[in-house]
């Protein structure tokens, strides 16, 4: 068996009900007057601890708090046969109100969870001090023609739904790890694992409800999400790694053009290249990150 990794910073498990579910979320440091909570979500088929990483790469204390989505992590199931994107606001609306009700924080996202973080700070601007973005670029526009097609797939989807495979070891769980990103160490492999999935009768089952693989039935429409991008006030940061991940998931069906004009319409932004690194940043470089955020955060 190889290292684990071992935790700079200890977080505290806890649990709160937002809209009905049971949400876990992490907890690191304590609150500071005068400085905001550090809050940050992750992306699809992913767990708040993915950012252990990078929370221990950051050099000053403060209070920092992930979010495992749900249908994630130990997050609960909604016992629904899918997932609607506005239930993330939502939820992420309801955090706030229950860790800092009163006051705006600095909200970081990664990949969905930067789509989700950066049209809720366009629909609540006042509820966001600063906000970082990692690699959330968005989906292609997609015509109203191809809408009758995409609900035939999601009936027939819905008919046959996904399911996701056991595997018999963490071990295994921390090589399938690996494959998806070479760049994970073996040491935060085998640390993730743990968090990634849990030991089940059939085996280690994925901490990830099967229905967030089923196809949307809701077309991705960018003009509404522009319109969240331009009403964002709070100064942006947005990361990406140096492996164009955008070319590496859509091809010509979402051209870097398409996203370098989207992100021309957010005012106040800042943004930043992380070197040798690709989609799983904050995995890849968590110091680099670090050191780009903190003074952004400041």
């Amino acid at each position: 068996m190889p290292d684990v990794y071992t935790p700079r910073r200890l977080h505290r498990d806890e649990f709160l009900s937002l809209r009905g579910l049971r949400h876990h979320i992490l907890r690191w440091g304590e609150p500071r007057a005068g400085q905001p909570p550090l809050v940050m979500v992750h992306g699809w088929m992913d767990v708040g601890a993915s950012f252990q990483f990078v929370v221990d790469a950051l050099r000053a204390e403060r209070e920092i708090i992930a979010l495992d989505w749900r249908g994630f992590g130990l997050s609960d199931t909604t016992g629904a046969d899918c997932y609607w994107f506005p239930d993330y606001l939502g939820d992420l609306d309801a955090l706030l109100d229950a860790v800092s009700p009163a006051a705006p924080v600095d909200l970081l996202g990664h990949s969905m969870g930067g789509n989700v973080a950066m049209s809720y700070a366009g629909v609540r601007p006042q509820r966001v001090r600063r906000l970082v973005n990692l690699e959330g670029f968005g989906m292609p526009d997609v015509s109203p023609a191809a809408a009758p097609e995409r609900l035939a797939k999601w009936l027939d989807e819905l008919k046959d739904p996904p399911t996701l495979r056991p595997y018999a070891t963490l071990a295994d769980v921390a090589e399938r790890l690996r494959k998806n990103n070479p760049r994970l160490t073996a040491a935060k492999a085998a640390w993730l694992a743990g968090h990634w999935a849990r030991e089940t009768p059939e085996g280690f089952q994925l901490n990830a409800d099967p229905a967030h693989k089923l196809a949307n039935p809701m077309l991705y429409r960018k003009a509404e999400v522009l319109a969240c991008w331009q009403r964002i006030t709070a100064p942006t940061l947005w990361v990406e790694g140096s492996d164009d991940q955008l070319t590496r998931f859509w091809g010509s069906r979402y051209p870097r053009e398409d996203f370098e004009a989207r992100l021309a319409l957010v005012p106040g932004l800042a943004r930043t290249v992380l070197q040798d690194a690709g989609h799983m940043l904050h995995h890849d470089q968590p110091e680099a990150l670090a050191a780009v955020l903190e003074p952004f955060l400041a």
